[in-house]
């Protein structure tokens, strides 16, 4: 995780789309606006000053080498592409 200083910004743009959202007459967008106004995740992930992106992309990546190889190979195989692609 990485720290970082908190933006106000995204938060208040967040809030500008909402409340656009909520009286643009489109049913499911505002439905999913009031997800995300709900969404505690999602008012964390633009206050918090922790980030865990950089292990994200690491999973990411991980699950794409598993998904390349399902069904070809035993589970040491997996293991050592693992281990040289990192």
């Amino acid at each position: 995780m990485t720290a970082s200083t908190p933006c106000p910004a995204p938060v208040k743009i967040l809030r500008c789309w909402i409340r656009d959202a909520g009286t643009s007459g489109l049913r499911t967008i505002a439905n999913f606006a009031i997800g995300l106004q709900k969404d505690n995740a999602v008012q964390a992930a633009l206050t918090s000053r922790w980030s865990n992106a950089q292990c994200e992309g690491h999973i990411t990546r991980l699950k794409l080498l598993k998904r390349q190889m399902y069904g070809r190979a035993s589970l040491d195989l997996l293991r050592r592409r693992l281990l040289l692609a990192a």
